[in-house]
């Protein structure tokens, strides 16, 4: 399976199933969010796993992982490894402000039928070639002739994003681009603290969204028999409020399904956003 696939059939995995459900969650973990002056480092390790961060099934590739300044500039990320159960890599934080760290991608999965034969759009099915055989390439949406039947076709996309701060919150890096599903908070997302409520805002296309479902999962569910997941809904102005019952890190995942679709013949349009937050002790 390449790089590709990988993340594909993760994402996939995330936005065809609930949340708290779902057997596989794609995450980032930092190893810190807040820190002072600029001479600071954080360390990011990313997988898919079973458990929240714990690394068990595959590592997160890091073809794609990008690094935003607080100006919103392109940053470096520095030292990236990837092994067998994760990735690894450090970002320098040498300038003040909030930085972003982030992934995604946009792509159409589906099937279709030709001479009774189902054929797979976005990802590799079907068995592995022969020895010495050249794997066919991956069919897009372009490639469906138009004898085709029981076309299913989906538009999908991810972001996974992290926020780190040097010194005092910024917020540059939270401005939305307009496309997709996006985290716009109204709380900073690097000033979380037990007890208190966040205010959270979710954009689709820059608009507010309407019914997006929100899972919040702390870590170390590895080590308690409870998902103790939150499940929230935003609210007509895109807003969700989120109370943390205790300090450490959590999982976000935002998911949502419309029929604004702009590739021919596709029906739908599944959307996912993912962050870690730390929420600090008051």
């Amino acid at each position: 399976m390449n790089r590709l696939a990988a993340r594909l059939l993760a994402a996939a995995a995330l936005l065809s199933a609930p949340a708290a459900l779902s057997a596989h969650r794609m995450w980032m973990l930092p190893s810190a969010t807040v820190l002072s002056g600029t001479d600071s480092w954080v360390t990011v390790d990313a997988a898919v796993s079973n458990d929240l961060f714990f690394f068990d099934h595959q590592p997160l590739r890091l073809d794609g992982m990008t690094v935003w300044q607080p100006d919103g500039t392109p940053g470096a990320l520095q030292n990236g490894s990837t092994g067998r159960y994760r990735s690894t890599f450090d970002v320098k934080l040498d300038k003040p402000g909030t930085w972003k760290i982030g992934t995604g991608m946009s792509t159409v999965m589906g099937s279709f039928t030709v001479d009774g034969v189902e054929k797979r759009i976005g990802r590799r099915g079907g068995p592995p070639p022969a020895p010495g055989a050249a794997r066919p390439p991956e069919l897009t949406a372009v490639d469906i002739p138009a004898n085709a039947t029981n076309v299913k076709l989906a538009e999908v996309s991810m972001r996974n994003e992290l926020f780190v701060t040097a010194g005092a919150p910024t917020t540059t890096v939270l401005a939305p681009t307009g496309k997709g599903l996006e985290f716009a908070p109204v709380t900073h997302p690097d000033e979380l603290v037990a007890g208190e409520p966040a205010h959270f805002r979710f954009l689709i296309d820059g608009k507010p969204a309407a019914g997006v479902q929100v899972t919040v999962i702390p870590g170390g569910k590895r080590y308690r028999d409870a998902e103790n997941a939150m499940t929230l809904t935003t609210g007509a102005n895109g807003m969700v409020d989120v109370t943390w019952p205790a300090a450490g890190m959590y999982w976000l995942n935002a998911t949502s399904t419309d029929a604004k679709t702009s590739t021919p013949r596709a029906t739908e349009r599944r959307m996912s956003y993912i962050t870690t937050v730390e929420v600090l002790t008051p």
